[in-house]
C-alpha cells in the first residue's frame, strides 16, 4: 500500500527525542493509516494523565490512616527506656518487612484485585463467594438473579478442586454459618477500627502541643482532641464530597514532609541505620530482647495500621492507581520517615515518647504540627467513610438492624452517611480518647483490631483463590501460609497486651457481633416462618375472580419479604377484613450479593392466578451500594413496569410462562428480533409451548419499551390488552395504598432458653428501636396501612 507520508518511529531512541519527532510528524499531512497512530498515541496520553491524576486522589482517600502511622509507632513500640541502640536497628527492619510484606505485596497486589467490582471489603468478599457457591443463608434467590450483567459468575468442572471445595462448603449449613460469623467478626473490628483510628490519631498529632509546651498538662491535650473530634463527626452530614478535593493535597504534602524530614534526620543524626534492611537484625532483635522484644511486635505492627482500610475504601479507584500511588509515593516516604526516626533515636533515646515531634527541625515545627493535625483529620475521616460503607452492605445482606442511610454525593454511590452509627462511633471514640488519655494503651487495642481483620481477610481470600481465580492448590497453599506466619506471629505478640487496652476492640466487636447476628437469626427465622405458611395457590383459585370479597377501587402494594408465593400476611388480611382492592400487586423488595443493580433490570413482574383476579408479584432487586429512591420515584418505576408487562404478555398471548421460563434472554431476544417488519407491522413468532399462566414471569426492561403498540397486519393486538391497562390506569387514579405487615415475632414454647433470649428480648428491642419498614422505603404515612400478626418460630 502507498502512502503520501509515513510516520515512522525509532524505538531505538531516547523517550524525549522520539516524543518530539513524533509530535512534529504528527502535525504533516497524513493518510489513514498515520491518523490512526495519532489517535492512539493521544489515546495512550490521556490514559495515562488520567491514571496519574487518580492515582494522585487515591493518596487522600485511601492512605490517610496508613500515613499516619508515623505519629505513633515508636512509642508503641519502646513505652520505656531503650537500653540498646541496636534495639532501634531491629525494629526498624520489622517494621521495614511488615511495611513489605503485608501492604506491598499482600494488599496492593493481590488483595485489591480480589474487589467485587471496584468494592473492597469484608462483605465484597462474601458476595463474590455467595455468587459462586450456595452459601447465603437467606434463601431467598432466584434463577433470573444470575441473569443479571452485574451478577458475573463461573462454572467449575465437576471433578476440579474449585468444586469440591464448593460442595464441601454447601453441604452443612454449621459451614455456611461459621463463614457468616468469620465474616461479621471482621466487619466487626472494621468497626473497632472506626473507633479506634480517630482516637489515636487524632490524640497523637494533638500531642504536639505538649512537646513544644512542655508545662502543659496532659489533660489539656485530651480536651484538644476532644474538641476536634465532636467537630469531625459534626461535620459527617455534609459528606466528603465538597472538601475531598482538599484531602489528596494534604495528604500529598504530609508524605512528602515526613519524608524530607526522613532524609534530613538520617543525613544528620545516624545513616548507620539504613543496614536495617538486612533482615539479619531482625534475628538479633528477637534474640538479645526475649519475651519483651517479642511482644513490642505490638507496636511494630502499628506500623501497617490503615492497610485494611485501604482495601475498603477502593471503591472510586481503579487498582492500577492504588497501585502506582503506593509503590511511588506512600512506601517510599514511609521507610525515609521512619529510618529518620530510627536515626534521631540512636543519638536521643530518652525521646521515644514522642519521637515523631522532637526529630523536626526547629524551624519548621509548627508548620509540621498543623499538617499533621490535618493529616490525621483525613485518616479519620476515610476510616469513618468505610465503617459507613460497611454498614450499609451488612444492612443489605440481612445483618444489621435497620437505621437511616443518606446518600451525601450525587457523583459517587459509595459515599453514604448513617446518622446513628456516626453518634455511636463519637461517643465511643470520645470515651476511649478521655478513659485512657495515653497512645500506647489505645495502641495496643488498635493493634489487636487490626490484626484480627487481616486474619479474616486472609481466611477469606483463601476462599476467592479457590472458588473465583481457580488458583492450583499449591499458590493458594503458599500464600495463605505465608500470610497465616506472619499475621498469627503479631496474633501472638497482641494477646500479651489484652489487659493493657487490648480488651477494648474485643468488648465493642463482642457487642456488635451480638446485635448483628441475633438480627441475621430472627430475620431467618422470620422469613423460614413465612415461607412454610404462605398461601397455596389452589387456596387463592378456590377463592374466585373476586376473592370471595368486596374489590373496592384502587391499588393494593403488599409488602412482603417472599420473593415467591402468597405471604401469609394476605390471607390474615382477608380474613378479617371483607374487602380488598381491584388490583392486588405483592412487593417484595430483596437484596442481592452484587454492588449494584441496573436500573433496567431492577424489576421482576409476575401474574398470579388468571388475568381475572388482577394480582401480581413485583420483585425490586437492589445491590449492597444501592439505596431504596424516594416513594413516588419507586411507584412510577413499580407501574411502569406492571404496564410493560401486560403488553408483552399480550404479545406472547397463548405462550405464557411459569416460574422456570423468563422472557429476558436468548429466547426472548430472538423473539423482540422478530416483532416488526420493514413496514412497521409486527409479525410474532413463538415458541409453541404449553406452560400455566398461574405465576408467569417478565423482568421488565427500561420504560422506553412502554410504548410500544403490538400490531398484527396492521390490527391492533388485542382489545383485553387495552381494557386491562386502562383498568390499571383508573384503579391508580383511584388511589395506592401501602399494606405492610406490622409483625411481632417471639419465640415458641418449647424453645430453649438462649433462643428466647435471643428472639423474645434481643431481637425484639432490637425491632423496637430501629426504623420501620415504611420509613426505609418512604412510604407516605396517609397511604399506609399496617397489618399486625404474630409470628411463632
Amino acid at each position: 500500500m502507498e502512502m503520501n507520508s509515513r510516520v515512522e518511529i525509532d524505538e531505538d531512541t531516547d523517550n524525549k527525542g522520539s516524543m518530539w519527532d513524533l509530535d512534529q510528524k504528527l502535525d504533516q499531512p497524513m493518510d489513514e493509516e498515520a491518523g490512526r497512530l495519532r489517535n492512539m498515541y493521544k489515546e495512550k496520553k490521556s490514559s495515562a494523565l488520567l491514571l496519574l491524576r487518580l492515582a494522585f486522589q487515591s493518596l487522600g482517600v485511601v492512605y490517610g490512616d496508613l500515613g499516619t502511622s508515623p505519629l505513633y509507632v515508636f512509642y508503641n513500640t519502646f513505652p520505656g527506656k531503650i537500653e540498646d541502640p541496636e534495639d532501634v536497628v531491629g525494629a526498624l527492619s520489622l517494621i521495614i518487612y511488615s511495611l513489605t510484606l503485608v501492604p506491598l505485596l499482600k494488599y496492593v497486589f493481590i488483595v485489591c484485585k480480589a474487589n467485587d467490582n471496584g468494592q473492597g471489603g469484608t462483605f465484597a468478599l462474601y458476595s463474590l463467594l455467595c455468587r459462586h457457591a450456595n452459601i447465603k443463608t437467606i434463601p431467598n434467590q432466584h434463577r433470573t438473579d444470575e441473569e443479571l450483567t452485574t451478577y458475573s459468575r463461573s462454572t467449575f468442572h465437576e471433578k476440579s478442586f474449585a468444586a469440591k471445595t464448593k460442595r464441601w462448603l454447601e453441604r452443612h449449613v454449621s459451614r455456611k454459618n461459621a463463614l457468616l460469623i468469620l465474616v461479621l467478626v471482621g466487619t466487626c473490628m472494621v468497626i473497632g477500627d472506626g473507633i479506634l483510628t480517630p482516637a489515636i490519631s487524632v490524640l497523637s498529632a494533638a500531642g504536639g502541643i505538649k512537646v513544644n509546651r512542655p508545662h502543659m498538662s496532659n489533660g489539656v491535650v485530651v480536651v484538644v482532641a476532644a474538641v476536634i473530634l465532636v467537630g469531625l463527626f459534626s461535620m459527617q452530614h455534609y459528606g466528603t464530597d465538597k472538601v475531598s478535593w482538599l484531602f489528596a493535597p494534604i495528604v500529598l504534602i504530609w508524605f512528602l514532609v515526613i519524608g524530607g524530614i526522613g532524609i534530613f534526620n538520617i543525613w544528620k543524626y545516624d545513616s548507620s541505620v539504613l543496614k536495617a534492611f538486612s533482615p539479619i537484625y531482625i534475628y538479633r532483635y528477637f534474640r538479645r530482647g526475649g519475651k519483651d522484644g517479642w511482644t513490642s511486635l505490638g507496636g511494630i505492627m502499628l506500623s501497617i495500621t490503615g492497610t485494611e482500610a485501604l482495601f475498603a475504601d477502593l471503591s472510586h479507584f481503579p487498582v492500577s492507581a492504588v497501585q502506582l500511588a503506593f509503590t511511588a509515593v506512600v512506601f517510599p516516604c514511609l521507610l525515609l520517615a521512619y529510618s529518620g526516626q530510627a536515626a534521631y533515636l540512636m543519638s536521643n533515646r530518652d525521646h521515644v515518647v514522642d519521637a515523631f515531634y522532637r526529630s523536626i527541625p526547629d524551624s519548621i515545627y509548627w508548620p509540621v504540627f498543623v499538617i499533621a493535625t490535618a493529616a490525621a483529620i483525613v485518616a479519620s475521616q476515610a476510616t469513618i467513610t468505610a465503617t459507613f460503607s460497611i454498614i450499609k452492605q451488612a444492612l443489605a445482606l440481612g445483618c444489621f438492624p435497620r437505621v437511616k442511610v443518606v446518600h451525601t454525593s450525587k457523583k459517587f454511590l459509595g459515599q453514604i452517611y448513617v446518622p446513628d452509627i456516626n453518634w455511636i462511633l463519637m461517643i465511643l471514640c470520645i470515651a476511649v480518647t478521655a478513659g485512657f488519655k495515653q497512645q500506647s494503651q489505645i495502641g495496643n487495642a488498635y493493634g489487636t483490631a487490626v490484626v484480627i481483620v487481616m486474619l479474616v481477610t486472609t481466611l477469606l481470600m483463601t476462599l476467592i483463590m479457590l472458588l473465583v481465580w481457580r488458583c492450583h492448590w499449591i499458590l493458594v497453599l503458599l500464600f495463605t501460609g505465608l500470610s497465616l506466619v506472619v499475621e498469627c506471629t503479631y496474633f501472638s505478640a497482641v494477646l500479651f497486651k489484652v489487659d493493657q487496652g487490648g480488651w477494648v476492640p474485643l468488648v465493642i466487636a463482642a457487642a456488635f457481633l451480638l446485635i448483628m447476628y441475633v438480627w441475621h437469626y430472627g430475620t431467618l427465622r422470620r422469613y423460614e416462618f413465612e415461607m412454610h405458611s404462605k398461601v397455596s395457590m389452589a387456596w387463592i383459585l378456590g377463592l374466585g375472580p373476586s376473592l370471595g370479597l368486596v374489590r373496592v377501587p384502587g391499588i393494593g402494594l403488599v409488602y412482603t419479604e417472599l420473593a415467591s408465593g402468597v405471604p401469609h400476611i394476605f390471607s390474615h388480611f382477608i380474613t378479617n377484613l371483607p374487602a380488598i382492592h381491584s388490583v392486588v400487586v405483592f412487593v417484595c423488595v430483596k437484596y442481592l450479593p452484587v454492588y449494584t443493580v441496573p436500573e433496567d433490570e431492577r424489576f421482576l413482574v409476575k401474574r398470579i392466578g388468571p388475568k381475572s383476579f388482577h394480582m401480581f408479584r413485583c420483585v425490586a432487586r437492589y445491590g449492597y451500594k444501592d439505596l431504596h429512591k424516594k416513594d413516588d420515584d419507586f411507584e412510577r418505576k413499580l407501574f411502569d413496569s406492571l404496564f410493560l408487562f401486560v403488553r408483552l404478555e399480550s404479545m406472547m398471548e397463548g405462550c405464557s410462562d411459569s416460574d422456570e421460563y423468563s422472557l429476558y434472554g436468548q429466547q426472548t431476544e430472538q423473539s423482540r428480533d422478530g416483532l416488526l417488519n420493514n413496514n412497521g407491522n409486527t409479525i410474532c413468532s413463538f415458541i409453541d409451548t404449553t406452560i400455566s399462566s398461574v405465576d408467569s414471569i417478565v423482568p421488565a426492561r427500561s420504560p422506553m419499551h412502554t410504548s410500544v403498540t403490538v400490531r398484527s397486519s396492521g390490527q391492533v393486538s388485542s382489545q383485553t390488552e387495552i381494557d386491562e391497562l386502562e383498568f390499571l390506569n383508573s384503579c391508580r387514579d383511584a388511589g395506592v395504598v401501602h399494606i405492610m405487615g406490622n409483625t411481632v415475632v417471639r419465640a415458641r414454647r418449647d424453645s430453649r432458653f438462649y433462643k428466647k433470649i435471643a428472639i423474645d428480648y434481643i431481637y425484639a428491642f432490637l425491632r423496637k428501636i430501629c426504623r420501620e419498614h415504611s420509613v426505609i422505603f418512604n412510604v407516605p404515612h396517609e397511604s399506609l396501612l399496617n397489618v399486625g400478626q404474630v409470628f411463632y418460630v
